[in-house]
């Protein structure tokens, strides 16, 4: 496990290659699969909960759509409730389909909003994809033909959702800990 020491002045660094490091690289280390632990200098906390979620808020803003609205959503919704509840929303095809809408339409918007769709050919391109869906749902297919078709429209397999289940795992972890560190009265400096 690599270790990340974060001092006062909020600056991070990696004991492992005795180097400053920025939160980009802790999420590329993390991508790579490496397991990371960032602890405060000072006092040896544990900050790796908020130092992920760091990660993820600017991640968010840079990308501007990184995690799913139905995602965040979620994760809000549950707030203290176990994350088990969001997994199994996450999990349900027909939600899954709806997230797949979603997502198709908000690409066709961001392209309208750029100037690199038109407003109607947008619209058309949208109903055509949103209508393929709805036919799709109206009719009774085997599970190869499920499987390929959500394969083309770019849906999780079940492999994808159990490592976003964990991934959700973890971050309840990092979500409580930030919980139970919030509620711990500040130490005097």
């Amino acid at each position: 496990m690599i270790i990340i020491k974060r001092y006062p002045n909020r600056k991070l660094y990696d004991t492992s290659v005795k180097r400053y490091i920025t939160l980009d690289g802790i999420s590329d280390l993390i991508r790579e699969g490496k397991e990371v632990q960032v602890l405060d200098h000072n006092t040896g906390e544990d900050l790796t909960a908020i130092t992920l979620t760091q990660i993820i808020f600017e991640q968010e803003k840079k990308n501007a759509g990184f995690l799913p609205r139905a995602v965040l959503t979620g994760l809000v919704k549950a707030g203290g409730e176990t994350i088990s509840t969001l997994r199994r929303t996450l999990a349900s095809p027909l939600d899954m389909l709806n997230q797949v809408d979603e997502e198709i339409e908000r690409r066709i918007q961001h392209l309208v909003r750029h100037g690199e769709l038109a407003e109607e050919e947008g619209s058309r391109v949208l109903d055509k994809l949103v209508a393929q869906s709805g036919r799709f749902l109206a009719r009774v297919i085997s599970e190869e033909d499920l499987e390929k078709y959500l394969e083309i429209r770019g849906v999780p397999t079940k492999k994808d959702l159990q490592t976003l289940a964990t991934q959700l795992d973890n971050l309840a972890v990092a979500l409580e800990e930030l919980q139970t560190s919030a509620d711990k009265p500040p130490e005097s400096l």
